[in-house]
């Protein structure tokens, strides 16, 4: 178990439906890090950008880029997170991906997708979260809509970390800067959100805002709207659970059902 971890998220231009060209570009900046960071975070579908061409460039969960990401996590001893598109029994997933250092697997699949630009109509959504046991931390990881519905992220297993991963645009970006906080303040843990840069060839713009925020909303990196970069924070689990147990709030948390 590790009471701090180092987190690190990768804000970047995607490459449109360019898988080799963006593990290209990710590994040189994974390759970078210090060997202090304990996690990376990519964005959503970071070998392709948000892109409805399923077909084009899906990849099966022994294809390569799950190969390349074990190899790297292996090879820099850190875990590494992101979305891309996976095909499995003729359904394709909008999956985030978390590998370990060991090589090891965990995946959650998108829940909430995003039927503005018709994702609900070529993804199959995912019916459940995956909690993720890493160096004695919980971690929740959902992807970009997901952040829209607190019900959805709500801290009932006692996470430690949530983090997000996304195609956020700049039309909405204020959204994504205020959710972000609410699910940190609410859920009394760590956020890390990491979003894209530039234009996709749908014409949609980016400009990233990517986050990491303490238990009580407080920001913890800075990165420039825009701005291509890495934002990195250490995190402490103990102060997180002083905090949690002398406030008390997550005690008195209303309790629910969700039926799927």
């Amino acid at each position: 178990m590790k009471n701090e971890l180092m987190i690190a998220g990768i804000q970047s231009h995607l490459i449109w439906e360019n898988p080799a060209e963006n593990r290209n570009y990710f590994e040189e900046k994974i390759n970078s890090l210090s060997d202090e960071i304990d996690i990376v975070v990519l964005p959503e579908m970071f070998t392709s950008g948000f892109t409805m061409n399923a077909q084009k460039v899906a990849e099966k969960m022994d294809g390569v880029t799950i190969s390349w990401m074990q190899k790297l996590a292996s090879k820099k001893n850190l875990a590494i997170v992101g979305s891309l598109v996976i095909e499995e029994e003729n359904h394709f997933y909008n999956r985030l991906v978390f590998v370990h250092p060991s090589k090891k697997i965990d995946f959650y699949d998108k829940h909430h997708t995003f039927t503005l630009a018709g994702e609900d109509k070529i993804y199959t959504s995912g019916k459940k979260k995956t909690i993720i046991d890493f160096q004695g931390w919980r971690i929740c990881g959902l992807i970009c809509y997901d952040l829209r519905f607190p019900v959805w992220a709500r801290n009932t297993e006692n996470y430690d970390l949530l983090l997000y991963v996304a195609s956020w645009p700049i039309a909405r970006i204020k959204a994504w800067d205020t959710l972000l906080k609410a699910r940190a303040i609410e859920n009394m843990s760590y956020v890390i959100g990491v979003n894209r840069i530039g234009k996709d060839d749908n014409g949609y713009e980016y400009c990233g805002n990517s986050l990491i925020i303490d238990y009580l909303g407080i920001q913890l990196s800075d990165l420039q709207y825009n701005e291509e970069g890495i934002i990195v924070s250490k995190i402490n689990k103990k102060d997180q659970e002083n905090t949690r147990e002398k406030l008390g709030f997550l005690k008195d948390k209303d309790s629910f059902s969700i039926d799927l």
